[in-house]
Formats: structure tokens, C-alpha cells, sequence
């Protein structure tokens, strides 16, 4: 692989006393979709904010398009061109869906701007003076990914994107993710449900303990269920 745009090498995060991350190494190319997968409490999110400067490392690099952005503030990291999708959507739910979209832009220009990300999603289109806080939980998702995409990512972080949605709701998202990496976003994807997430990447990393105990291409791993189940016990029905 070319020089990655994201390059993480022996990352260690505690919480206080307590050590969630142990010397995790991941790269993400330009335009690539990588998975992060693991139970609960693996250190997915942990791995994800340490990335965006939402918690400080411990120890360990983080390095984005060459640059050494490690314990840099969350706002100089997105400012670099690194956007988020967190895990619950977060919302300002008293404010409308054009008003959260307003707010995310950031000045910094590019292809994504409101008019094209209500073009590109419909649906917020015929939300958009609807509160955020009445949508349902998939138009809250859209709005997630409408709003980090205002902020011209080249790197998007997208935690847990399907939970809590309807079937056919998640494969609207997982449409979405689809249609970003092909315009040439990279996505580094946190799932549960490992067969949908593989679906998408083109490598995956699984965490168990704080620990990357696999990385490899994902259509390898999508094809050896008995290794998903042994490797995370995840979800691995067809999808």
C-alpha cells in the first residue's frame, strides 16, 4: 500500500488507572474503507476518539497525511480534514435538521457543501425544518453523516452506524457509506456486525482486550466464519 493517509503505530489509551488501549497499530489508505471490529469494551471508540483528540494517548503515534497529530486537540484534527460519526448520533435535537448541518460547516471548503449533501440525501431534504430531536433514529444517522460530510472529511470515522435500525434502514446507511468511499472518502468503520461491515472494507482489524489480534483483507475474513466467531463471537448471520 502507497504512504496511508492515517497511520496509527503502538497506541496505548487509559481511562485514569485503567489502561483500554495496548500498543494498536492500524492504517487507513487514501479512499479506503477499513473495518474495526470486537465486542464491546474491545476498544473501538477508545481507538476512535484517541484519533480525533477526544482522549489524550498515553503513549504511541498518530500520524495523518504525514503529519504527527498525536494528543492534538479535537478541533485541529478536524480542522485537518477528519470527521466523525459518533456512536448515538448526538444531536442538537432542539435545533432542525438544515440548522445541525449549518453549524458542522466549517469554512474550509470543497464538494461537500449543504446543497449537494441534501441532494446526495434526499430524505434530510424533506426533514430539513423538522427538530432533530423528532427524527427517527435512521434519519438521525443520515443527519450524523450529513453533518460530518459538510465538513469536507478525507477521512470519516463512523462508529456503530447500523445499531439500533431497522434492517432495511441499515442498508440505506450502509448505501450511503458505499457511495462516500466510491466518491473517494475514507472510511474507517467501527461495526458489531461483522459480515455487513466486511461487506464494505477492504481490510479489517479486530480489537480484543485493547489488542489488534487480527488485520488482514476483509473478503478473507468475511469468507472464514468459524474465524470471525473464534476471533470476536460477533454477530455473523447473513446480512
Amino acid at each position: 500500500m502507497s504512504e496511508p493517509l492515517l497511520a496509527v503505530e503502538a497506541l496505548c489509551t487509559s481511562y485514569g488507572k485503567i489502561r483500554i488501549l495496548r500498543d494498536v497499530a492500524l492504517q487507513v489508505g487514501q479512499g479506503e474503507c477499513v473495518a474495526l471490529l470486537g465486542l464491546n469494551g474491545a476498544g473501538k471508540t477508545t481507538t476512535l476518539r484517541s484519533i480525533l483528540g477526544l482522549t489524550t494517548p498515553r503513549s504511541g503515534t498518530i500520524r495523518f497525511d504525514g503529519a504527527d497529530i498525536t494528543g492534538w486537540p479535537a478541533y485541529k484534527v478536524a480542522r485537518l480534514g477528519v470527521g466523525y460519526v459518533p456512536e448515538g448520533r448526538r444531536m442538537f435535537k432542539d435545533l432542525t435538521t438544515l440548522e445541525n448541518l449549518q453549524l458542522a460547516e466549517n469554512g474550509r471548503g470543497g464538494g461537500w457543501t449543504i446543497a449537494r449533501v441534501l441532494e446526495h440525501l434526499p430524505k434530510l431534504a424533506e426533514l430539513r425544518a423538522r427538530r432533530s430531536g423528532r427524527l427517527s433514529g435512521g434519519e438521525q444517522e443520515m443527519l450524523a453523516i450529513g453533518r460530518a460530510l459538510v465538513a469536507n472529511p478525507r477521512l470519516l470515522l463512523v462508529d456503530e452506524p447500523s445499531q439500533g435500525l431497522a434492517p432495511l434502514v441499515v442498508e440505506e446507511v450502509y448505501r450511503i457509506l458505499g457511495e462516500l468511499k466510491q466518491s473517494g472518502v475514507a472510511i474507517l468503520l467501527v461495526e458489531q456486525n461483522a459480515l455487513l461491515a466486511l461487506k464494505i472494507a477492504e481490510r479489517a482489524y479486530v480489537l480484543d482486550s485493547g489488542r489488534v489480534v487480527h488485520a488482514g483483507p476483509a473478503a478473507e475474513l468475511a469468507a472464514d466464519r468459524d474465524r470471525i466467531r473464534t476471533l470476536m463471537g460477533l454477530e455473523v448471520a447473513a446480512s
